[in-house]
């Protein structure tokens, strides 16, 4: 049998060598669809700020940039390797991704109290993470998904380690990794707060404040960057952090709410979403009632349940939020969910017989991905992207002003006109003009002046309630050229006749 062979840790090494191939063939999986299918419509504001950040310019003090900044440095630097290309963080979102799941189902081959399940347990994790439809589709884009599923759970391995440890290096890593997380993306900030506190509370070897000190250390070293550029620009540095998220994020989005709750109801449509959910629960309470584990054991787990509850809340209470902020809980109830499984298999079939229990659950989890994928088919993506720049490109004279998606200054690389860094900004309303500069926003009343002015060569847009299509830019150009899904303006400028004056009234004689 294989769990016979255990390492003086816990790991069967012929049971990790398989996982590791199971993890190198769902990498492969996740490489493949990076390359050929992976889509947002909002990457492209993130390999824009990458490209910019490689070009020397500052998020927050030279550009728009409502993120913290960890992932698009991260982004940049790989550009410097391999080139600007999506293609590139494309390709590593997917390492990350699958390596979020090799550590994740790690934990349960290493740590998992009943032998016979530990293997099964952790094929049924590393399935139940990167077969998600959620991490698959969208752990492969350039946004920071990959990045912070990634960093989060090499957080969660770390601060589990080094409870046993007197080491304070692993406590200032785990704080380094947690606090990394947050500064890819605050969809995951509440991560190194709750691995803080267990570390302080669950600590078995060392003291347990000077670790909590290493922690807060190497979380403050994560957000560096951060602080650097918050001494450089501390006003427009707090408003992309902060204020944006807070009293302008839902601006002239009245229905913020409305769209959340229709989230929080598709829960109720999704099988993969309501089987994690459901196997997690009875995960959490097997071992609440039944397990008879070790109390430090069973810490580690409700460890994982304490993440996904907090993460959960904090990306519910976003305006708006989406579904795909979701996939960040992933591994933490895919470890409560192949408990979970374990108890009802135990009850339900034969105990010693594990795998009929996983294969049911890979056949589901299967099914959806593949269906989803199918259903994507023809769906909008870089390729189209692509075909829409090589038409600006034919037709924008040299040195021309283009009016576009970020993702298209992206491929052409070429800088975009100052406050065109994040089209969505121009909703943002401001009564001091003077801020407005300092935070590189063009108000939509400015970028309309500007159209009819005629300061943009080529105007470019695949959305067409984007709020200066309003205008009909087909009236203002000689030239518009279309694909399925977008349009470009080009040639000679038409400037709209002034409005006609109002009509004289009676004399009054």
């Amino acid at each position: 049998m294989i769990e016979n062979n255990l390492s003086p840790h816990g790991r069967n090494q012929r049971a990790f060598g398989i996982l590791c191939g199971l993890a190198a063939a769902l990498a492969a999986a996740l490489l493949v669809y990076a390359e050929t299918r992976a889509y947002a419509s909002d990457e492209g504001f993130h390999l824009l700020a990458a490209q910019l950040i490689k070009h020397g310019r500052r998020p927050y003090i030279d550009f728009l940039f409502p993120q913290t900044p960890l992932n698009a440095y991260w982004n940049a630097m790989w550009m410097f390797v391999f080139g600007e290309s999506w293609r590139t963080a494309h390709a590593v979102a997917a390492l990350l991704t699958a390596g979020a799941v090799l550590l994740t189902a790690d934990f349960l081959l290493a740590r998992f109290p009943i032998a016979n399940w530990r293997f099964p347990a952790a094929v049924l994790a590393a399935l139940l993470v990167g077969l998600n439809i959620q991490v698959f589709t969208f752990g492969t884009v350039a946004q920071a998904y990959g990045f912070c599923l990634f960093l989060s759970v090499a957080a969660f391995r770390v601060t589990i380690f080094s409870a046993d440890r007197k080491s304070i290096l692993l406590a200032g890593l785990a704080g380094l990794l947690g606090a990394g997380a947050a500064a890819g993306s605050l969809l995951t900030a509440p991560v190194a707060p709750i691995l803080l506190i267990w570390m302080v509370i669950c600590n078995r070897a060392g003291n347990r404040w000077r670790k909590a000190s290493a922690f807060v250390v190497g979380a403050v070293i994560a957000f560096v960057p951060v602080i650097r550029l918050l001494a450089q620009g501390y006003r427009p540095t707090l408003f992309n952090i902060f204020e944006y998220h807070i009293f302008h994020r839902q601006e002239n989005w009245e229905g913020a709410t409305a769209h959340n709750l229709d989230v929080f109801s598709m829960w109720a449509n999704s099988s993969q979403a309501l089987m994690l959910g459901l196997l997690a629960f009875a995960g959490l309470r097997f071992i609440a009632t039944r397990s008879q584990w070790h109390r430090r054991r069973r810490a580690e787990f409700y460890l994982c349940g304490w993440l996904a509850l907090a993460l959960a809340v904090h990306i519910s209470i976003a305006r708006p939020t989406f579904q795909r902020y979701y996939l960040l809980l992933t591994p933490f109830l895919a470890i409560l969910a192949a408990t979970g499984l374990c108890a009802i298999a135990a009850r339900l079939d034969r105990p010693d017989r594990p795998w009929r229990a996983v294969a049911v659950v890979a056949a589901i989890l299967s099914v959806g991905l593949a269906n989803t994928i199918y259903e994507g088919n023809g769906d909008f993506d870089w390729h189209d992207d692509e075909a829409v720049a090589a038409i600006v490109k034919k037709y924008n004279p040299p040195h021309g002003e283009v009016l576009g998606d970020e993702q298209i200054y992206f491929l052409l690389q070429i800088p975009p006109p100052p406050g065109m860094e994040l089209s969505d900004s121009h909703k943002l309303k401001f009564n001091d003009p003077a801020l407005a500069r300092l935070l590189h926003v063009v108000p939509e009343a400015d970028l309309d002046r500007r159209i009819l002015a005629g300061e943009f060569s080529t105007i470019q847009s695949c959305d067409d309630d984007e709020p200066f299509m309003k205008m009909d830019p087909a009236r203002l150009y000689a030239r518009t050229e279309k694909t399925d899904a977008c349009k470009v303006f080009s040639g000679a400028f038409h400037a709209p006749p002034p409005p006609a004056a109002p009509a004289a009234t009676a004399s009054g004689r």
